[in-house]
């Protein structure tokens, strides 16, 4: 687990090693909900164990999957339940993973029995209605509960479901994910369309398990025909791109770092994040890379001479809007100023991502214009340390580390064991990468 309060200095020797990060988290969560409805055993590697992932793997447990465990946690075999799973025996909690409770209420509307989804306080402050809303035309029996209106608990009356054709209001890969699932349980053929192209795994893991489905050729148009049958199939997961990010920016604004990252996934609706820094001038490179069903290879990064700030376009949100954080800190020690406009989603995760970005950055000295959908941050403003508070968000508490790093004096992130629902391990690289 990683420590409470976390303070850092700044590196002036720069950031040196070569760590592999923790698995991908969004792969993570579809393998558990996809292996435990398969028929027969796989062996699972370098899943990601964190708080929202083992959630969902003990989820699908309750569902009836058995897990036994290999030679380190990472790595298990797990038998799924040949399409016929069990009412769980009480109510799921999902921690605080959205997207956990999101693909899981698409799956369990499907299904013949009742259940409940609930989380922690964060997770029943952020709005269900936008999977509720298509999986009800489907016919499920959806009632959220919460405290705030279309927040969890979210209690699921499974039955047997219609196909639909639905166009998504927002790109969102969650709300997309959660359709096909219900859909793969569905008599019939179940079609989501896309405003823009989101992050595709769901995707490749239906090829990866046998599930016929299709993508237009602009990826924008996704079907799926049901009801299918899953068949067991062994599955390493790449590492976490999402994580690697804290680093590929740490490295990019210290100077005289030199940091490699190895098997990390380079899926093409993942890795604007890689297209966005060496827009800035940024020094990365890829090396083995391998183009397995989800590409991956090493990655490289060498502090640059200099960054320069940039426009993230509105296209290029959806597939960076987990490293829209670390981005801010990066556009701080920029030339200039960077422009990240049309991520209104940012208000509606683990924390307000807008408010507490940009608040923190201030609070280290940084000048930042709030939006009501971004914020403009001028660069070139040399950052000191300050004590600041994670607002029960990992991203947050990461992305400030990494400002730390390269602040004046000491910063000290407090309420920081939230890293451990998508990074553990961090601290320890982090200390890895300054000795």
């Amino acid at each position: 687990m990683p420590s409470d309060t976390i303070s850092v200095r700044r590196a002036s020797s720069g950031l040196h090693g070569d760590i592999t990060v923790p698995g991908d988290k969004s792969i993570s969560h579809r393998v558990a909900i996809l292996g435990a409805l398969a028929q027969g055993s796989m062996e699972v590697r370098n899943y990601l164990c964190s708080e929202d992932c083992l959630n969902t793997l003990r989820a699908m447990q309750q569902l009836g999957a058995v897990v036994t465990p290999g030679d380190e946690p990472s790595h298990f075999t797990l038998t799924g339940t040949g399409m016929k799973p069990r009412a769980p025996q009480h109510d799921i909690d999902c921690g605080n993973s959205g997207t956990g409770m999101r693909l899981m209420a698409g799956v369990l509307a499907a299904l013949p029995f009742r259940s409940c989804l609930y989380g922690d306080e964060s997770l029943c402050s952020r709005p269900m209605r936008r999977i509720m809303d298509p999986l009800m035309l489907m016919g499920a029996r959806l009632e959220a509960c919460g405290k705030k209106p279309g927040c969890a608990p979210l209690k699921v009356e499974g039955s047997s479901l219609n196909p639909i054709d639905y166009t998504l209001p927002m790109a969102s890969a969650q709300v997309k994910s959660a359709v096909l699932l219900a859909g793969m349980l569905t008599r019939g053929r179940t079609t989501v369309h896309q405003p823009a192209v989101t992050r595709d795994h769901t995707e490749r893991l239906f090829t990866h398990f046998g599930i016929p489905c299709t993508v237009s050729a602009d990826g924008l148009d996704v079907a799926v025909e049901g009801p299918v049958s899953i068949q067991a199939k062994d599955i390493t997961i790449p590492s976490d791109i999402s994580s690697a990010a804290f680093w590929l920016v740490a490295a990019s604004v210290v100077p005289g770092s030199r940091i490699t990252l190895r098997r990390v996934g380079l899926n093409p609706t993942r890795d604007a994040i890689i297209t966005v820094l060496r827009r800035m001038g940024a020094d990365i490179s890829v090396s083995n890379r391998v183009e397995a069903g989800e590409p991956y290879g090493d990655i490289t990064v060498r502090s640059p001479k200099a960054l320069q700030g940039t426009v993230i376009e509105k296209a290029e949100i959806p597939n960076l809007i987990d490293e829209i954080p670390v981005l801010a800190v990066a556009g701080a020690f920029a030339r200039g100023e960077t422009e990240i406009r049309n991520a209104a989603e940012l208000r509606v995760k683990e924390s307000d991502r807008i408010a507490t970005t940009a608040g923190n950055l201030r609070a280290m000295g940084g000048q930042v214009q709030e939006f009501d959908d971004g914020m403009v941050i001028t660069g070139g403003v040399p950052l000191h340390g300050a004590t600041l508070d994670s607002f029960g968000d990992h991203r947050i508490a990461m992305s400030f580390l990494v400002a730390g790093l390269h602040a004046d004096g000491e910063t000290t992130l407090q309420h920081c064991q939230n890293i451990n629902t998508s990074y553990p391990g961090f601290e320890k690289h982090l200390r890895t990468l300054i000795s």
